[in-house]
């Protein structure tokens, strides 16, 4: 039998005929459960990836930019109308710390998952440092088994939706771990369906003309898997996505069986190929070949929430249903990858992916929740991605679950409920203790951050120095007050340091005595 199975191996259609038999099964499931109408609500998390809260055409902030007007998201303009946007909503600088803080519900310097994982399992990706040596962080990232080295073990909550009678789909990039890890596996994180979803953190290639990386000779780990189905078309990969995604739906809308969707798209992380279905608009407009291929990206992107908002509205669960839009970290910044001036590109924010500036961490968020969410809101309360885990299980009426871990995040619902809420003495943490690459330091490699109230401090871990901006006051980060606000200075670099010792939070090795830097402050 083994020799048989062996055999089939490297038969791309038997790993397809093997995806069909476990969606059938899935389905199946769902077909033979004894249907129920519920006042439970659909739930829907579409997240992008490395999308800047400057990249969209829907003003985040008090006012409309340039860089607003150069893009075209008339879907996120109409979720925006029909529910809530909130102007301070935040994640970690880079993807795979966002992304597991969403299914653990942990701080990413809690859980060490504090870098982007790669495919390849016991990999570190930190690059190479003259000052120091890589911090003993997660390079395993999360799991829900326990044992696995140097990852977190923890609870996922699409898990916990799944025992509680939810129908859960993957779809996309999930990136939570490296191959041969559970976490690798959406099946494993809860997940009833998977489509596209393992260990790469972005697409060897969006077009279908290159089967999305997957040509004989040249595909490699980060080739999509399982969109066979539109291979030789014109069906771009975010396209495809979509189409699958709303496949999935069909059954569980069928049955009245509450489903949650994580709509997680490739999009608009590298690499910058454009979607021929909106570039000669932004060529026309005179953008050069790179900046029209993103923008193309972040239409393609829009379009595909469109699509969503319209399914929902045609099946008749619109009102019943929670839509969540948000970005895994901060736009792309760098020359070497979106061309023009260095740090630019979320301007007036500071900085971008990688830092701990607001250009790496502040979020495009949007709610549209009919049966609670009022539309046309705003809300300016501050909230980070680990919030995510608490509130849906609380809106799923989820109720005195178990994990294996403490959750950090704070359900947001008393914010959907008045987007007047406003809570100051909220702390949020971002800790970096990694090399990313070797561009231009601003708030990228070896920094930590916190916020409190409109207060935000900049920890370099490389030589202490301490940064103070009032974000109400200094969106751009640009007036440091540390000097003048001493006292406020050492307050939140205290908290910085009990916060990040009380979680045992990783921190760089220096390579002069091979011990970990100290954490910031008295603590």
């Amino acid at each position: 039998m083994s020799k048989i199975f062996y055999m089939f191996m490297d038969d791309p259609s038997f790993f397809m005929l093997i995806r069909t038999l476990l969606i059938a099964l899935a389905i199946g499931c769902v077909q033979n459960t004894q249907a129920q109408v519920t006042t439970k609500p659909n739930i829907i998390v579409f997240l992008v990836d490395d999308m800047g809260w400057q990249d969209t055409s829907l003003p985040f902030w008090s006012k409309t930019t340039p860089l607003n007007r150069r893009y075209h998201t008339p879907n996120m303009e109409r979720m925006a109308r029909e529910g809530m946007k909130f102007t301070n909503a935040y994640a970690a600088p880079v993807c795979t710390p966002s992304r597991s803080a969403m299914l653990s519900g942990l701080n990413p310097a809690h859980s060490g998952i504090t870098n982007w994982t790669n495919p390849e399992k016991n990999k570190n990706t930190d690059a190479v440092d003259s000052q120091f040596l890589p911090a003993n962080w997660n390079i395993n990232g999360m799991s829900p088994v326990a044992g696995i080295e140097k990852t977190v073990h923890a609870t996922p909550f699409p898990q916990l939706l799944k025992d509680a009678g939810y129908f859960t789909i993957h779809v996309g990039k999930a990136h939570w771990g490296p191959a041969g890890t559970p976490g690798a596996n959406p099946y494993n994180m809860g997940f009833m369906v998977n489509v596209a979803g393992h260990a790469a953190g972005h697409p060897q290639s969006y077009l279908p003309k290159e089967n999305y990386g997957n040509m004989p000779g040249k595909t490699t780990s980060r080739a999509v898997p399982d969109m066979e189905e539109y291979f030789g078309t014109d069906v771009f990969l975010t396209e495809g996505l979509t189409k699958e995604a709303l496949k999935t739906l069909e059954a569980p809308i069928k049955s009245k069986q509450p489903f949650f969707l994580n709509m997680s798209h490739y999009a608009v992380h590298t690499p910058i190929q454009g979607d021929e279905r909106f570039l000669k608009k932004y060529l026309d407009a005179g953008l050069d070949k790179t900046d029209a291929a993103y923008s193309s990206l972040v239409e393609g992107m829009d379009k595909s929430l469109g699509d969503i908002l319209d399914f929902v509205k045609k099946k008749g669960i619109e009102k019943n249903t929670l839509i969540i839009f948000m970005s895994d970290n901060g736009g792309l910044s760098l020359a070497s990858e979106r061309g023009g001036e260095e740090h630019t590109q979320n301007l007036p924010l500071k900085a971008g992916k990688g830092s701990v500036y607001e250009g790496g961490i502040r979020e495009p968020m949007l709610v549209k929740y009919p049966a609670l969410v009022k539309p046309g809101t705003v809300a300016n309360q501050y909230l980070i991605i680990e919030d995510y885990f608490p509130t849906i299980l609380e809106l799923a009426g989820i109720k005195n679950y178990k994990t294996v871990q403490k959750i950090d995040g704070k359900s947001f619902v008393p914010i959907l409920k008045n987007p007047s809420f406003k809570d100051d003495s909220r702390v949020l943490v971002w800790h970096y203790p990694n090399k990313w690459n070797n561009a231009k330091e601003i708030g990228i490699n070896y920094f930590s951050a916190l916020r409190m109230g409109d207060w935000k401090l900049v920890y370099n871990q490389r030589n202490g120095k301490r940064e103070l901006y009032n974000l109400k006051n200094d969106i751009s980060e640009t007036q440091d007050l540390s000097l003048q606000n001493a006292g406020k200075t050492n307050e939140l670099t205290d908290l910085l340091g009990k916060k990040l010792k009380g979680w045992n939070a990783p921190m760089p090795i220096n390579k002069s005595d091979n011990k970990p830097v100290a954490w910031p402050g008295s603590n």
